[in-house]
């Protein structure tokens, strides 16, 4: 093992033990092993000068910027030409040496080092202008702080955020909205934040995968040189291996043999001539530059027939159309089951049962339908919920139609409505998972929200369960008790009323003075003088409080808390002012963060762009998505949020 792997092992070694002991209270060395292991770290560190930004010898300091500065760089970065033909690159290698290497799927960023510290970081932007970000780049999870290398060196690479912890961040988002898409948007909003303590805490890595010429002529000579020089220094690098115009079959196979077990995303590969300065003195086309290319993986294809659509309902009502057809094999894995998100694409592709479909791996990671052959359009549309039996509805919105059971006491929502008011925008009990709250249902512990407040009436039957104990209750009891105190429009919002979200929830209470009884006997035309609250809202608030079991429910629940008011000091510069936010945030941690901001500043949040809209959110002003164009129809501005902070 190198001295450099032995930095990075230690680093690793330490923050774990670290962690578990500050945030965990618990040990997994004692003060002697890690005290022997941080001196073996310190003197590492001294002797070979590379310092990780995370190391444990390190104290990071936070900081909160008021913008991003802009910033030119030395040397203009290109796209790169694509193919989805292996022949296509073996023709474009010749007799030449190549490197081909992931095209990893994040933000492209430039770290500057001088005199062996990192004095600058710059993203991208438009290949010529970019952000500087030298703030976040310092708390990047793996970059060398300081190396050993004193004379300027400029590195590109690529800033990611795992597969792994993508799901962990989204995990913690209960909001199916608000979710993250994907690992690139998560990654681009992070890299930007203008407070670095939310970068540090969302693990980003940095991959380094080119550098400008540096005085060493033999390292600048070959790309492979560049690769092993940035790794003696203390980098990651993507991984790579050397081809020629023969071996490139094998190995853009053994890279796509890779990709189900690749915890860091990539879209592709890049395929570099080794020999630089030959690459070099090809130039580069209008667009392109001629040294590298960019490969594709064209999209695996396989003809099935559509066995069933599952009809699943949620919490909320939706009820989810599931393609389940015969297992097919597409890309390493067998596939038999698909998403088909909403009655409107269901018509769109003509669907039916028996018909042959062909189904495909977007990114080669989620199933989807690509194309129905047959279009039978037979498909039957249930007209009853599949676990309730009651009649369903088709909400349209959009333009978008959806399936939902409008029962409130469905058997199939009470798992989620019960998860749902447990999460943390709701009561915020932490410790009953989904899984948890199951079983606690099927033992009959649960059948309403007061009886949550109410589990130390089987304290000894929940201690003996598999996967509990005294210490596991003892923190759900603790949680759950500190939940007893909170404020109504979480209370409102919890209980699961449809179409009721969090921001509609604290528009209803502030409307109505927090008064539990007047929200309650309130007719639809009272909710819809509500700025915010249109007609269906109204008549589902109406429709839930018309219930006497939900009444009664409400108010057992009521007796089990402690309501206290929302306090707002927020000057009210926002009042009678309607935001859609769409698009990747770089200033505020998630959507819920800028959303709670707008509204206690007497502003709203709505879902979708609407006549009654005064601003749309996006920081891609000039984007096609349709809620720009819509916006742009109605002649709504759109603002990014620079410019919303500018309001």
């Amino acid at each position: 093992m190198t001295k450099t792997d032995r930095i990075k092992e230690l680093s690793n070694i330490l923050s774990e033990a670290s962690r578990a002991y500050y945030q965990e209270d618990r040990e997994i060395m004692s003060n002697f092993e890690y005290d022997k292991l941080y001196d073996e770290l310190v003197k590492l560190e001294n002797e070979t000068g590379l310092i990780l930004s995370g190391s444990p010898t390190q104290k990071v300091g936070y900081e909160v910027l008021s913008e991003l500065p802009k910033e030119a760089h030395l040397a203009p970065m290109l796209s790169l030409d694509k193919t989805k033909s292996v022949e296509d690159l073996s023709e474009w290698l010749k007799d030449k040496k190549g490197v081909l290497s992931w095209k990893l799927d994040g933000l492209t960023v430039v770290l500057t080092y001088e005199d062996g510290q990192l004095v600058k970081a710059v993203t991208r932007g438009n290949g010529e202008i970019g952000e500087v970000i030298t703030n976040n780049a310092r708390v990047f999870a793996n970059i060398p702080a300081k190396i050993s290398y004193k004379k300027p060196l400029v590195i590109r690479g690529e800033a990611v955020i795992s597969y792994s912890q993508f799901n962990k961040i989204n995990e913690t988002i209960t909001d199916a909205d608000a979710k993250y898409k994907n690992p690139r948007n998560l990654c681009s909003g992070t890299v930007r934040q203008l407070n670095n303590e939310i970068t540090a805490n969302r693990n980003v890595k940095f991959y380094a995968f080119n550098m400008l010429d540096i005085p060493e002529e033999d390292i600048n000579s070959s790309v492979l040189k560049r690769f092993e020089f940035l790794q003696e220094l203390g980098f990651d690098v993507v991984w790579h291996m050397t081809v020629d115009s023969e071996s490139i079959f094998d190995a853009v196979k053994l890279f796509s043999d890779k990709i189900n077990d690749n915890d860091i995303p990539s879209d592709g590969l890049v395929l570099a001539y080794d020999d630089v300065v030959y690459g070099k003195s090809l130039g580069i086309t209008a667009k392109f530059p001629r040294d590298s290319i960019a490969f594709k993986w064209a999209d695996e294809q396989a003809e099935t027939e559509l066995l069933e659509v599952e009809w699943s309902p949620s919490r909320t009502g939706l009820i989810n159309p599931i393609a389940i057809f015969k297992p097919v094999f597409l890309e390493g894995t067998v596939v038999s089951r698909a998403s088909i998100h909403n009655v409107s694409i269901a018509r769109q592709l003509a669907l039916g049962i028996g018909d042959t479909i062909k189904v495909y791996k977007a990114n080669m990671i989620i199933p989807q339908i690509s194309e129905n052959l047959t279009r039978s359009g037979a498909l039957v549309i249930p007209e009853q919920c599949p676990a309730c039996g009651q009649k369903t509805i088709i909400n349209s919105e959009n333009q978008v139609e959806t399936l939902y059971c409008p029962n409130h006491d469905c058997p199939a929502k009470a798992t989620k409505i019960f998860t749902h008011f447990v999460s943390r925008n709701a009561m915020n009990i932490e410790g009953l998972s989904e899984q948890t709250i199951d079983k606690f249902i099927g033992k009959g512990f649960i059948s309403d929200f007061s009886d949550i407040y109410k589990l130390d009436r089987f304290r000894e039957e929940i201690v003996k369960m598999d996967g509990f104990g005294e210490k596991s209750y003892e923190n759900i009891m603790k949680s759950i008790d500190a939940s007893r105190t909170t404020n109504l429009s979480r209370v409102l919002y919890g209980i699961g009323i449809l179409n009721v979200g969090s921001a509609t929830a604290k528009l209803i209470c502030r409307h109505f003075k927090n008064n539990i009884n007047e929200i309650i006997n309130a007719d639809a035309e009272q909710f819809a003088e509500i700025d915010g609250v249109g007609p269906v809202i109204a008549e589902t608030v109406v429709a839930y409080f018309a219930d006497d079991e939900n009444v009664k429910g409400l108010n057992q629940l009521l007796e089990e808390l402690t309501i206290i008011e929302e306090k707002n000091d927020s000057e009210q510069d926002l009042a009678g002012k309607t935001f859609v936010i769409t698009g990747s945030l770089n200033t505020f941690a998630n959507r819920e963060e800028l959303k709670k901001l707008i509204e206690d500043r007497g502003g709203k949040v709505a879902g979708s762009v609407s006549s009654k809209t005064s601003y749309l959110i996006n920081n891609d002003v000039t984007s096609n998505s349709s809620k720009n164009k819509k916006a742009k129809s109605l002649d709504i501005p759109i603002i990014s949020e620079e410019d919303f902070l500018k309001l």
